[in-house]
Formats: structure tokens, C-alpha cells, sequence
């Protein structure tokens, strides 16, 4: 039987910063017009952190009961490591798709939104589908396509809207680029996993396109990210705060661009989830001070 602490590690704690970082954009891009509500957005933080760690164990339910999680390296798998039954993995799972959903509606009510529980139930739906069911798209290379709307444009866009019941121009890019750095961290972790994934038939997006095109994307992203969060300085000139996180975004990329592999990639995950949450304050208050 698997120990708290294992349970905490397999709900992934590092992933939370792309949870965290869409709840702040949204909120500072509806403070940028005077619409904020903190409030909202706490409820809104609540939905994304319990997706986050909801679709954490789906997956590790999911690739545990498929067997392409028994030679991985990286954090603990329950099922794949068999430190807890696949029962009770999916049962965790549910139990945060749950939380997310009663969360979701009691946003929705509370914000005049009800039209965006649709929305809410696709989210789930996703995420489950993710790598669940006969035919996971995750394991057709659509896994970065699934991270970037969910995570980014979606959760984003669904603070703001919630809130201020319109979109903006700087809500619009600031959720590309904490889609992009969200998307970076999946790049990254599988970059770190392709030899694995491919020998046992999991078509990731970096099986299907190699290490170097692989490599390369990272890198776009990465610096895509943070010229989107520049070119809010149109609207909001203190957004330029965000050029900041380059400190931290820089090593990442010089990293990935020396080849690093295997475990050499486990800290360019935890830098980049590190990057997107520094990226996303600096953004925030930016957003903030341009009111």
C-alpha cells in the first residue's frame, strides 16, 4: 500500500505551477480593466489545481495498466511500480475530476457563466481521454495539442472571462504563453521519455518527430512565450517585467540545445514549470500596475 508521501509524489507536485500560472494571467488580465475578483479566481484556482493532479493519475493509472510506465525515469509511478492497485488510482482520479467539476459549477453559478460548464465538462473529458480509453490521443503525438488549450488558452481565457465576461488583447497572449510554457514542460518530458515511449509503441509527439525537431520546439516555445508576454506592453508597458523569467528560461534552453537526455532532463522540467510560474507573476503585476 502506497505511503502518503508517495501518494503526494504521484500527483506530480512539480506539474502545479502550469495549473497555478493560468489562474494568475486570467486574473491580471481582468485586473488590467478593472474587473477582478479575487474571489472567482480562488475558485478558478481550485478547478485547475484538481484537474492537474486528477489528470496526474489518470495517467499514471492508465499507462500502469497499458505496462509503458515500468522502465521510466522520473518521479514514482503507483500503478507502474506497483505501490498501489490500479483500483484505487483510478478512484483517486475521479475523486479530483469530481472536485474540479463541483468547483467548476459553483464558479460558473457564481460568475453568471452557466454556458461555460460545457466547457467545463470537456476539460474532464480531455483530460481523462488524455491516455484513457481504447485509443488515448496522448499516444498519438496530440498530447502538446491537449496542454496548450487546456492549460493554457482555455484555463487562462476561462479566469478572465469569468471575471470580466469579455476577452482582451493582453489576455489573449498572455494565455499563448502560458500555453507555450506549459506545453515546454510535456515537450521536455517527452524528450526525457522517447526512447522508452517509442520501444513500446507510445507515439508521442517527440517519437514522430525526432530528437532534434523535438529539441527545436522547446526552444520555440520557450522564447515565443516570453515574446507574448512582451507584446502586452502595447496595452500594459509593466508587463515587460516578464522579460525577467529569461534568467531562469535561458539555462533550460541551453540545456536542451546541448543534448542533455535521460535524467539530464529532470531539471530542465522542474526549471521550466519554475520559468512559467515566475513568467506568470511577473506578467500578473505587470497586468496589475497597468490598470
Amino acid at each position: 500500500m502506497a505511503t502518503p508521501a508517495q501518494w503526494i509524489a504521484g500527483a506530480r507536485p512539480r506539474t502545479l505551477p502550469a495549473a497555478v500560472s493560468p489562474v494568475l494571467v486570467g486574473t491580471g488580465a481582468a485586473a488590467a480593466i478593472d474587473r477582478a475578483d479575487l474571489g472567482l479566481a480562488l475558485l478558478a484556482l481550485v478547478v485547475s489545481l484538481a484537474l492537474q493532479v486528477g489528470v496526474n493519475y489518470s495517467n499514471d493509472y492508465s499507462d500502469g495498466i497499458r505496462g509503458t510506465d515500468h522502465e521510466r525515469v522520473g518521479p514514482i509511478r503507483l500503478v507502474g511500480q506497483r505501490l498501489a492497485t490500479a483500483k484505487n488510482v483510478k478512484l483517486m482520479a475521479f475523486l479530483f475530476f469530481g472536485l474540479a467539476g463541483l468547483a467548476g459549477l459553483a464558479l460558473c453559478a457564481l460568475s453568471d457563466t452557466l454556458g461555460l460548464i460545457w466547457v467545463g465538462v470537456l476539460c474532464v473529458l480531455a483530460a481523462w481521454f488524455y491516455t484513457g480509453g481504447k485509443n488515448p490521443y496522448g499516444y498519438r503525438g496530440l498530447g502538446e495539442v491537449f496542454v496548450f488549450v487546456f492549460f493554457g488558452l482555455v484555463a487562462t481565457l476561462g479566469t478572465l472571462y469569468t471575471q470580466a465576461h469579455r476577452l482582451t488583447a493582453p489576455g489573449l497572449l498572455g494565455a499563448y504563453g502560458v500555453g507555450a510554457l506549459a506545453t515546454a514542460i510535456l515537450v521536455a518530458n517527452n524528450l526525457r521519455d522517447r526512447p522508452m515511449d517509442a520501444k513500446v509503441g507510445k507515439h508521442t509527439l517527440a517519437v514522430k518527430l525526432g530528437d532534434a525537431r523535438t529539441r527545436a520546439l522547446f526552444v520555440f516555445l520557450t522564447t515565443t512565450a516570453v515574446a507574448a508576454g512582451a507584446a502586452c506592453a502595447l496595452w500594459a508597458p509593466w508587463t515587460l517585467l516578464c522579460l525577467g523569467a529569461l534568467a531562469l528560461a535561458i539555462p533550460q534552453v541551453m540545456r536542451v540545445q546541448a543534448g542533455a537526455t535521460g535524467r539530464d532532463l529532470i531539471p530542465v522540467l522542474s526549471g521550466t514549470g519554475v520559468t512559467q510560474l515566475l513568467y506568470a507573476v511577473l506578467l500578473t503585476v505587470g497586468l496589475w500596475l497597468g490598470r
